[in-house]
């Protein structure tokens, strides 16, 4: 893994954390400001949640996985490599990104 792709993934997550941030502190605003009532809020919360998220791309899932390996979990990597039909991760169908990181997760906690 690249530096430059370390940079790029850190990058994102910090946007991430800075847009749940601000929705927070948007949603706090609204309930202490008395605007609006609590049926608006949860038409947008319903409108926000049907809202697709971003794909998940090919450098974002290596980095995780480049993690875990380093982690010590190189074969459970492998394995599910091969649960998702691919011997490497360049193989596996996009669709299924965010299942393998669901699945890559819980390799932490299984050791």
């Amino acid at each position: 893994m690249s530096k430059m792709s370390d940079m790029a993934q850190t990058i994102e997550e910090l946007r991430t954390a800075a847009a749940a941030i601000t929705d927070a502190a948007n949603w706090l605003a609204q309930q202490f400001s008395g605007e609006g009532n609590g049926k608006q809020h949860l038409n947008e919360s319903a409108a926000k949640a049907d809202e697709p998220k971003p794909a998940l791309t090919l450098e974002q899932v290596r980095a995780v996985l480049a993690d875990k390996s380093r982690a010590g979990h190189t074969a459970a990597i492998r394995d599910l490599l091969q649960k998702y039909g691919a011997s490497k991760l360049s193989q596996v169908d996009p669709k299924n990104y965010e299942a393998l990181l669901r699945d890559a997760e819980v390799l932490d906690h299984a050791t």
